[in-house]
């Protein structure tokens, strides 16, 4: 096995625009003579877009808000929902003059034209989702350098790298209504054409270096044929042959906003949002828009493998979650890699975890390989996108929880100690957005609903506290028995989750004891549940890694934890 060159690679979110209709070949033949147009102001152009379309603004502003949906954003982001749904309702634009002025200060290859369409655009970006476009930027800060390299190797113009902003938000694992697919919403057939591999087991339109190559060579097929770069964005969108016919429809019109309304509705709005994702990405501070930067930013390596392997074996013996592998493995449709000594296949993983890979790697290709692999074949693939088994409410208590101002799906599962998963799925909830005052219907352990009932008159750092505060059983079922109907797993996107003080001892002494040391001592213990590993406990007290959690246990394996072990841990301040 080699390890390729180090990359930063950072995935989020979203299932957006269309790649509506494949590049053809007898297209490409056709090539279309047009002048690259000077910078517009509004009054050269009213009469073709002086009524901005709300429902195309709409379409682009929900992709916006389902880029936050990803596991890493999830995860990496520390983001309030109700301030998030809060930006909707601002209500501030600048002069047009602003904005014209500064878009003619930026250099560009690409005409920047302003009309009331971009500006709609703009003002989506800057006044109803400044929030959305904080994490945004944070994601750009790992995906841009990529772009540069493969647009400086084609030699196309840089701003083309905020292409994907409209295209998939930058999430490399999104998919459209159209079929498109990852960052840069490659159909089937154009992925095909650009000899990106579609299989049963690999996806690569969603491997971010490898769909940002085809795109860029893509782009420069497209200029080949257009001269200009407002119908190479429109046929990048739609496919070449219906920008082909506006221009025909339009009388040979070689201008982009002259054959505005005889392209598709969407690709209407693309170079419009194109133009605002230029502006935005460049003017953000001007309008007092911080990036929002990733709590556990992913330095990541890259391995070749060349034998089956599959995300379940790498996260049970390495102690990494099996989200976090599928997020840096996009491109893997099955959690199968299906590699072998004829075609290896990469694998990328967090760059600190890369040692204990190499050291266990025999341990981890043997894993349960009679069970993923029987003879050392690859049959029956599942989809890990299986519908979710919500969590059994039968003989649970049931408790009303209304949500505060600052509060998270995350946050809430982790007062409740329950998965979030599990919360969406009693309250009908399909996105991640709450609002103050919402009421949510929380199920926990039979005999425990007065103790959790509690939360709700807790102010957000008594509720934090809280996580730490062992269930007060209101009947005659023990702490013992209450526990068994906890459930079988739970993984809460927020910050902090429940700490167990000690483990479950049937001997009291014994229990005392450990109260004892708890108190006495700067060490806690932390009781392991289904679904735990060393990352994911980790995660649970700031500043302390995995690699310090096993040491201080003397565990040398990191497949070894089981439920209900206790851990002793050591916090750092």
């Amino acid at each position: 096995m080699r390890i390729l060159k180090l990359t930063v690679v950072l995935l989020t979110i979203a299932g957006l625009n269309s790649f509506a209709s494949g590049l053809k070949k007898e297209n490409l033949r056709k090539a279309v003579t047009i002048n690259v147009s000077a910078f517009d102001s509004i009054s050269g152009y009213e009469k073709y877009y002086s009524i901005p379309d709300e429902t195309m603004n709409k379409f682009f502003s929900d992709k916006l808000d389902s880029m936050l949906s990803s596991w890493y954003v999830q995860n990496a982001f520390l983001l309030d929902s109700t301030e998030l749904a809060e930006a909707d309702t601002l209500k501030q634009t600048l002069p047009d003059s602003i904005y014209i002025q500064r878009l003619q200060s930026m250099q560009s290859a690409v005409s920047l034209s302003f009309n009331n369409t971009v500006k709609g655009f703009i003002t989506m970006y800057t006044v109803r989702k400044p929030k959305q476009v904080a994490v945004m930027l944070g994601l750009a800060n790992y995906y841009f350098p990529m772009f540069e390299e493969a647009l400086a190797k084609y030699g196309l113009p840089m701003e083309l790298k905020y292409l994907p902003i409209i295209e998939s938000a930058l999430n490399p694992g999104a998919n459209s209504v159209a079929s498109a697919v990852g960052l840069w919403q490659f159909m089937y057939s154009t992925g095909k054409m650009y000899k990106l591999e579609i299989s049963t087991f690999v996806d690569e339109r969603r491997d971010p270096l490898k769909a940002t190559d085809a795109a860029v060579r893509y782009l420069r097929d497209l200029y080949n044929i257009y001269k200009d770069w407002h119908l190479v964005i429109a046929a990048y969108n739609c496919g070449p042959g219906n920008v082909n016919k506006a221009i025909k429809r339009s009388g040979d019109a070689k201008d982009y906003w002259k054959i505005y309304y005889r392209l598709p509705k969407e690709t209407r709005g693309y170079v419009p949002a194109f133009i605002a994702a230029n502006y935005v990405m460049n003017f953000y501070q001007s309008h007092n828009i911080l990036p929002k930067s990733p709590d556990f930013p992913i330095i990541t390596d890259t391995l070749m493998v060349n034998n089956y392997l599959h995300f379940n074996q790498v996260s049970e013996i390495i102690g990494i979650p099996v989200e976090q592998i599928r997020s840096l493995n996009p491109q893997y449709r099955r959690d199968i890699i299906p590699a072998s000594k004829e075609k290896s296949y990469s694998l990328v993983l967090p760059q600190d975890e890369v040692s204990a890979y190499l050291e266990n790697e025999a341990i981890i290709h043997d894993h349960r390989r009679a069970e993923f692999f029987p003879n050392n074949q690859i049959i029956n693939p599942q989809s890990n996108f299986a519908s979710h088994s919500p969590g059994d409410i039968k003989g649970r208590d049931k408790v009303i929880y209304t949500v505060k101002s600052g509060d998270n799906l995350g946050l809430i599962s982790a007062w409740f100690r329950v998965r979030s998963s599990d919360l969406k799925y009693w309250n009908n909830i399909h996105k991640n957005f709450l609002k103050a005052g919402q009421k949510l219907s929380v199920y926990v352990p039979e005999g425990h609903g007065e103790h959790y009932s509690k939360i709700n008159k807790k102010s957000f750092a008594e509720k934090q506290k809280f996580l730490n505060e062992r269930p007060t059983v209101s009947s005659n079922q023990n702490l013992a028995s209450a526990a068994k109907t906890q459930p079988a797993e739970t993984k809460p996107t927020a910050e902090k989750t429940e700490v167990v003080a000690q483990s479950e001892n049937k001997n009291s002494n014994v229990e005392k004891a450990n109260e004892s040391t708890v108190e006495k001592s700067e060490f806690v213990y932390y009781k392991v549940r289904k679904g735990d590993n060393f990352w994911s406990i980790a995660k649970k007290f700031p500043g302390v890694s995995n690699n310090d959690i096993m040491k201080l246990n003397n565990i040398k394996q990191a497949n070894s934890l089981k439920v209900g072990q206790v851990l002793k841990i050591l916090p750092k301040a």
